[in-house]
């Protein structure tokens, strides 16, 4: 079950580079896409940046919408991390082909991936230069939660004993790594 995260900690779910699973909503399709590039750019409020190519799906339903969510995923969902971010939600909706369960965030009602260990919800704050040179989009956290037995106290515990929980680290061609051991996805 996750545990809400104050917000003055949220930075720190993502200042370690993990990939994340952006979700959207917008009209009634939700969509999902993996991100390897997110980081905190601000502690209060919380702000994170993350590259959003302009030209997915994701990031046109995130637009429209002026919200998105991040979901950190771990090992037993690399294969799944690998595919939504192989392929578009204009041609097929993910979270139907793939079965992803999710659960609504509490204060925007995006999809919170089940199975990962932390989840964000954003606010987009538009920035017009930075999102068409950079593709990079801004967003101001609004809610956050994390799996206990990983986040708690406003730090990550990545030990031997829970290594199912350490995040994911996208290296490239369906690789991850996590703080100790390299994650192979199958397509």
């Amino acid at each position: 079950m996750p545990q809400a995260v104050a917000l003055e900690h949220a930075s720190r779910l993502v200042n370690h580079g993990p990939t994340v699973l952006v979700t959207t909503e917008h009209g009634g399709r939700c969509n999902v896409m993996a991100a390897a590039w997110s980081m905190p750019v601000e502690f209060t409020p919380p702000r994170i940046a993350v590259v959003v190519d302009k030209a997915t799906f994701t990031r046109e339903l995130l637009v429209a919408s002026g919200r998105f969510g991040l979901c950190l995923p771990c090992p037993p969902l690399a294969d799944l991390s690998f595919a939504v971010g192989s392929e578009s939600g204009r041609d097929v909706d993910k979270f139907t082909r793939h079965g992803i369960g999710f659960t609504l965030g509490p204060v925007l009602g995006l999809p919170w991936i089940d199975g990962c260990v932390a989840w964000l919800e954003l606010r987009h704050i538009p920035e017009a230069h930075t999102e068409q040179a950079y593709d990079t989009v801004f967003g101001e956290v609004v809610s956050a939660a994390a799996d206990p037995r990983v986040f708690s106290a406003g730090r990550w515990s990545f030990r031997d004993d829970n290594t199912d929980l350490h995040t994911l680290h996208h290296l490239g061609a369906g690789s991850f790594s996590v703080p100790s051991r390299v994650i192979q996805a199958r397509r």
